[in-house]
C-alpha cells in the first residue's frame, strides 16, 4: 500500500471523500431554502406535526416508541416491556423473568434516533450494565432472529384507502468473513466501513478481535441495521409490487392515521414477507423519517437531494390536508420546546454511545 492509498484510508479522508458519511449540516443546508419554501406554504415552519396525527409532533422529533405501540397491533412488533428512567436493575430483570424474555435481547430508547443507545444484551450483566448506563425511559425488546433488515418508506393520502411504497432500503450489517489467516481485527482494518467503528467495536470485543476465523466463517460484528454503526444500506425500490405494497399498506393502516414515514422491518426471506408471513416491525419512524435508500454508496449527493426534496413536498402535503381536516401544527413555543428537549434527550443519548 503506497503514501496515498494510506492517506486515503484515514478516517477523515473516508467521510470526506463519501458523502453518506457527511454531516447533517453538510448534506440538509443546502437545500434548507426548499424546507423554508414549504413552511410558507403551510404558514408554518412546524407543519409536519400534522402529518402523523396521532404521534407526537408527527413524530419529527422527541417521539416515544412506547406510545407509537399503543397505536399498533401488538402482534405488528417484538414482544416489548417499558420501563421508566431510574427503574433498578433488579426490578427489570424481575419483569423479564415474570414475562418469559430469555437472552438474547434488545434493549432500546424509549426516544431514540440513529441507533443511539440500541444494545444487544446477551445475558443478565450486560442487562445489567445497560440499565445502570441509562438516563432515560427504556424498553427492551424479545430479539428477533431474522437475519434480513430493510427500511420501507410509505405514504398514504388522508382518505385514500390505499397507500405508497416511495422507497427501500436493504440493510447489511457490518461483518467479516474468515479466511483462516487473518485475525478479526486485521479482517476488520482492510475495509474503510469497518475503519470507521473501530472504536465501537474495540469495545464491544475487545481481545475477540485477535481471534482468526476459519476460512469462510461469517461475523456479524454489529448486529445493528443503522447506517450510523456501520451497516451498508442498499437502494431496493426496484422491489416495489403489487403484494408488497399491498402487505404494506395492510401493516401501515393498522397503525391509527399513520400517513408518512419509514418502516423498519425484519425478516426471514422476501417473498415469505411479501405474504404477511415470518416478519417483525421493530421501528416504526414518522415525520423525521429519511428515506434512507439515498445512502447507498452508488448514489450521488444529487441523487439524495433529489429524493429528501420529493419527501419532503409529499409530508407537506399530508400536513396540509391533515390541517384542513382540524390537525393542528405545532405552535412556535412548541416548536422551538421541542427542539430544546431534543437537544437535552440527545446528550442523554451520546452518553450510552460505546
Amino acid at each position: 500500500m503506497n503514501a496515498l492509498q494510506r492517506l486515503l484510508r484515514r478516517p477523515f479522508f473516508i467521510r470526506l471523500l463519501h458523502w453518506e458519511y457527511w454531516s447533517f449540516g453538510a448534506v440538509y443546508g443546502w437545500i434548507y431554502p426548499v424546507w423554508v419554501f414549504l413552511a410558507l406554504r403551510a404558514r408554518s415552519f412546524f407543519f409536519f406535526a400534522a402529518s402523523n396525527p396521532k404521534i407526537q409532533n408527527g413524530g419529527f422529533l422527541c417521539e416515544s416508541k412506547k406510545d407509537i405501540h399503543k397505536i399498533m397491533s401488538p402482534n405488528l412488533y417484538p414482544a416489548t416491556i417499558h420501563f421508566a428512567s431510574g427503574s433498578s436493575p433488579d426490578e427489570v430483570i424481575r419483569k423479564l423473568k415474570e414475562n418469559g424474555f430469555t437472552y438474547p435481547l434488545i434493549g432500546k430508547p424509549d426516544t431514540g434516533g440513529r441507533g443511539r443507545g440500541v444494545k444487544l444484551l446477551e445475558n443478565e450483566n450486560e442487562c445489567e450494565a445497560y440499565v445502570n448506563n441509562t438516563e432515560i425511559d427504556f424498553h427492551i425488546q424479545k430479539f428477533i432472529p431474522y437475519k434480513n433488515e430493510s427500511g420501507i418508506f410509505y405514504y398514504r393520502w388522508p382518505g385514500e384507502t390505499s397507500g405508497h411504497i416511495s422507497g427501500i432500503v436493504r440493510k447489511e450489517f457490518l461483518s467479516v468473513k474468515g479466511n483462516g489467516k487473518s485475525t478479526v481485527r486485521e479482517l476488520l482494518m482492510k475495509d474503510k466501513r469497518s475503519l470507521l467503528q473501530m472504536k465501537s467495536i474495540h469495545n464491544m470485543y475487545g481481545d475477540y478481535l485477535g481471534t482468526i476465523l476459519p476460512s469462510g466463517e461469517e461475523k456479524i460484528m454489529v448486529p445493528y441495521g443503522n447506517h450510523a454503526r456501520g451497516a451498508m444500506f442498499l437502494d431496493d425500490s426496484r422491489l416495489t409490487d403489487d403484494r408488497l405494497v399491498s402487505v404494506v399498506n395492510s401493516i401501515c393502516k393498522d397503525i391509527d392515521e399513520f400517513y408518512f414515514g419509514r418502516l423498519d422491518i425484519k425478516y426471514d426471506n422476501w417473498e415469505d414477507f411479501k405474504n404477511g408471513k415470518k416478519f417483525s416491525v421493530i421501528e416504526v419512524n414518522g415525520a423525521g423519517a429519511e428515506p434512507t435508500h439515498i445512502y447507498d454508496p452508488g448514489h450521488s449527493i444529487f441523487f439524495a437531494w433529489k429524493e429528501i426534496v420529493r419527501h419532503w413536498f409529499i409530508l407537506n402535503k399530508i400536513s396540509r390536508m391533515n390541517h384542513k381536516r382540524g390537525v393542528k401544527y405545532l405552535t412556535v413555543k412548541e416548536g422551538l420546546r421541542m427542539f430544546r428537549e431534543d437537544k437535552e434527550h440527545s446528550k442523554k443519548l451520546n452518553k450510552m454511545i460505546e
